[in-house]
């Protein structure tokens, strides 16, 4: 920001008064533009409901840069939807809850973990009875904080968040009582839960749930500021203290005059008492508006890595959301103590941060690549992390969630996002045991990779997807020899370089496409922009050009480089409109 300054003005001064007059008459003109200046943050630019119409599948609520909490309101109470992948969807009008693990951008639903449910003068344990109605004009979404009015309960709800802690505020109308549902059933299918109601401000549980991660356990700390009073039809609290394995509970405040209800919850993957060590050490105390502005500076130390010039606020809103974006996942996922739970079920303990939700085929091509420019050492914790999954599970994480492989997508694309990182020079971890881990993902025991190993190329026969398959395995080879090369490992680093060239086994020189084969011949007819299962959400069109290790053999390959060019040119023009199985998340062939 550009300051404006004046010289210095003294009481004694003739003409002092009027200069002090001009002064005020200049700082009143300028004033609304260092105001727009300062609201100009990067922050300040952040819209998280982008994304959360459509088929974007985020979520607008609160958390802080690579969180575990995201904390957000729900709409979508059945992850079967597709739409309901981040728990929200713009179009809706109920809110069922806020829950406080969420997913953004991805292609499956999972998580949406310990929903609490303010309701007032009433409660009920039905979803379709404590859902309430809401409306955008009541609405609001920024970077680390969130707020929206429940028009059923006439409730104010506010939500912000620390890495590991939800915080809630809830302010309810005066004369009614205050109620809290706590649905543990919520989402994902339950395999055990328990709630324990330690004191009358003390919540404590556990959630184990199966769904996209297989087995994925979380643990709580919930404590409010007012202490729990009676529930309904019953006693004092002193006679209810008690340990349950219900997945769902209330509790009731009675009124509260107008005094907000602050709820404030720690999540752990390891304990319950990891879940309060969290608790205790993010958010000791009770100020919301405090962790809120911790929030936002969060956000503004990592938005202000990058400063863009020019261009339409608009597009710099659109710019910075998409940063934010970037920020979201992985998610940390150590306890404050350094404990986790590893790829083994195993509680460890690491000595370095640990993350979680590898999404690696949406991400070894820009997400990683931009992290080890902008964030090197957590470049080195994530590869870090992989290490340990390699030595916890056995393997490099393929698409990891909360501790589960769920082997969704292809490719072993750590390798990918280890040599990128090792080339530029991050290098604080164990590059040896680094190198075995990326050759033991690629010499794997899958039938897909056997078949790629012994002919150079996956047949439709063998695998579904076998293009994007094959054609990905070789750029990961290329990486490994890249690294093997680099750490003088050259008959490694050779027998990797002759597989990263396995692409050409499936360049048809006449089309210039790559195309599937079937018993040693290209399957005919094709049709470039026919969506089938030999390419991986995609056609032909869109892996066209998919051999990055080898650009100027493929432009040899094409006629030279400027069919290549043409062959780009080509694939910038040619009509959106794609044949064969539907595949939603395709908007364009770019």
């Amino acid at each position: 920001m550009r300051l404006l300054c004046f010289p210095e003005i003294r009481s004694g001064r003739p003409g002092g008064s009027m200069l002090r007059v001009v002064l005020l008459i200049i700082m009143a003109h300028f004033a609304p533009l260092i105001a727009a200046q300062e609201m100009d943050r990067p922050r300040d630019l952040v819209n998280p409901f982008i994304g959360t119409g459509g088929h974007g599948h985020t979520f607008p609520g609160a958390c802080v840069p690579n969180g575990l909490v995201q904390l957000s309101p729900d709409t979508r109470p059945d992850p079967v939807e597709w739409d309901g992948c981040g728990g929200y969807h713009y179009s809706d009008s109920l809110i069922y809850g806020f829950s406080h693990t969420h997913l953004s951008g991805t292609g499956v639903a999972d998580l949406c973990d310990v929903l609490v449910m303010p309701m007032s003068g009433r409660w009920s344990p039905d979803p379709q009875e404590y859902r309430s109605r809401f409306s955008h004009d009541r609405e609001a979404a920024h970077a680390g904080y969130y707020r929206v009015h429940l028009d059923d309960e006439d409730v104010d709800a506010e939500l912000t968040a620390t890495a590991r802690v939800g915080m809630h505020r809830y302010t309810f109308p005066q004369g009614k009582d205050a109620f809290l549902v706590l649905d543990l059933e919520h989402r994902d299918v339950l395999l055990g839960s328990s709630i324990v109601q330690v004191s009358d401000t003390e919540v404590v549980g556990e959630r184990r749930s199966s769904s996209w991660a297989r087995d994925q356990r979380l643990y709580f700390c919930m404590r409010f500021n007012h202490p729990v009073k009676t529930k309904p039809g019953q006693g004092n609290l002193t006679d209810q203290i008690e340990a349950t394995t219900r997945s769902q509970d209330h509790f009731s405040f009675g009124d509260l005059g107008g005094e907000p209800l602050v709820v404030k919850v720690g999540i752990s993957a390891v304990s319950i008492e990891g879940a309060r060590r969290n608790l205790e050490a993010e958010v000791p105390g009770w100020d919301f508006d405090e962790v809120r502005q911790q929030a936002e500076a969060a956000w503004n130390a990592k938005l202000d890595k990058i400063q863009v010039e020019g261009g339409t606020r608009e597009q710099q809103r659109i710019f910075y959301t998409a940063l934010y974006h970037s920020y979201v996942a992985p998610y940390i996922f150590n306890d404050v103590d350094g404990q986790y739970r590893g790829m083994d079920g195993q509680v460890h303990h690491a000595d370095h941060d640990v993350y979680t939700v590898f999404s690696l085929w949406d991400t070894f091509r820009a997400l990683h690549p931009l992290m080890t420019i902008l964030e090197p050492e957590m470049t080195n914790d994530f590869i870090r992390t992989m290490l340990l999954h390699y030595q916890d599970g056995g393997r490099l994480p393929v698409w990891e969630l909360w501790g589960n492989e769920t082997d969704c997508m292809i490719g072993y694309h750590s390798v990918s996002v280890i040599a990128d990182a090792y080339l530029k020079g991050l290098r604080d971890y164990d590059a040896d045991l680094a190198l075995e881990a990326m050759v033991a993902s690629a010499m794997g025991e899958d039938p897909c990779l056997e078949a790629y190993r012994k002919q150079g190329y996956i047949s439709s026969e063998d695998c579904a997807e076998s293009v994007s398959k094959t054609l990905e395995y070789a750029y990961d080879d290329w990486c490994i020899a890249q690294m093997a090369r680099e750490m003088g490992r050259d008959s490694l680093a050779e027998v990797f370089h002759r597989r990263s060239g396995n692409w050409r086994n499936l360049f048809d020189p006449e089309t210039k496409f790559f195309r599937a084969r079937r018993n040693g011949g290209f399957i005919d007819p094709f049709d470039p922009y026919e969506v089938n299962f030999h390419f991986t959400e995609a056609n032909a069109w869109q892996y066209s050009l998919f051999a990055p290790q080898a650009i100027d053999e493929l432009a040899a390959c094409m006629g030279g480089t400027d069919s290549l060019e043409a062959q780009l040119d080509r694939l910038f023009t040619a009509s959106i409109a794609t044949t064969g199985r539907d595949q939603a998340d395709i908007t364009g062939l770019i």
